[in-house]
């Protein structure tokens, strides 16, 4: 599974239409109304890289409102059970 972070400039006044749109498309797994440089935060999962185009160019490069995505593909993820795992190795309880 590809993650990607697509970092999205909003029209302000149309923001809350604008996340929904998104978050109903295709690939787009949440999304995120967030303070800071950009609107919306939308996290993308897929199958492929090649998938990656579709979903942020075609999907939500195209949602009315939007007027801007930069996006950040992750290489590895971590969640806090990860971590905590992590740091157990070797440790008896």
């Amino acid at each position: 599974m590809i993650t990607a972070i697509a970092l999205i400039e909003a029209d302000v006044a149309a923001v809350p239409e604008v996340c929904e749109a998104v978050a109903s498309l295709e690939g787009v797994s949440e999304v995120y109304s967030v303070t800071g440089d950009v609107d919306l935060i939308a996290m993308v999962r897929v199958n492929r890289h090649e998938e990656l185009a579709g979903v942020i160019a075609d999907r939500i490069g195209k949602v009315p409102g939007v007027l801007a995505t930069r996006t950040y593909i992750a290489f590895q993820s971590y969640s806090q059970h990860d971590l905590e795992a992590a740091f157990a190795i070797g440790v008896e309880e």
